[in-house]
């Protein structure tokens, strides 16, 4: 599922390592929506945790993200996980010239995604 918004980038996280095979950077995005703006958390995985890189905090951002959810099952207990997961970001300015010619990555949305080695130590 493809999405995409626009805002202020609030906030840049550093990148992590949260196993040896998996790092992950995350972001947070203002979003003003009616009375109240939005704070939207997102991440970068692998190889694009430095799409991020240049950006710097208050800039105007288009960010396009794909939402993925999936269950973890530990010690008897399923509990579901959501992420919201982006795979491109553009200053605003840019962003406005060159959508038009863009189409969404294959690779993002193929259902493998969301299938667990059997090597996955976390659910995302």
């Amino acid at each position: 599922m493809a999405y995409e918004l626009k805002g202020k980038l609030e906030e840049i996280g550093d990148t992590t390592s949260v196993t040896e095979k998996f790092q992950k950077r995350e972001f947070v995005v203002r979003v003003s929506d009616g009375m109240y703006d939005q704070y939207i958390k997102l991440q970068l995985t692998q190889d694009k945790c430095d799409l991020i890189d240049g950006f710097s905090e208050g800039d105007q951002v288009h960010v396009w993200f794909n939402l993925r959810g999936r269950p973890f099952e530990k010690e008897g207990k399923k509990i579901y996980f959501t992420n919201l997961d982006a795979w491109r970001v553009q200053k605003e300015d840019e962003a406005i010239g060159n959508q038009e010619n863009e189409s969404i990555p294959s690779d993002t949305m193929t259902e493998s995604s969301f299938a667990a080695s059997d090597d996955d130590e976390l659910p995302f």
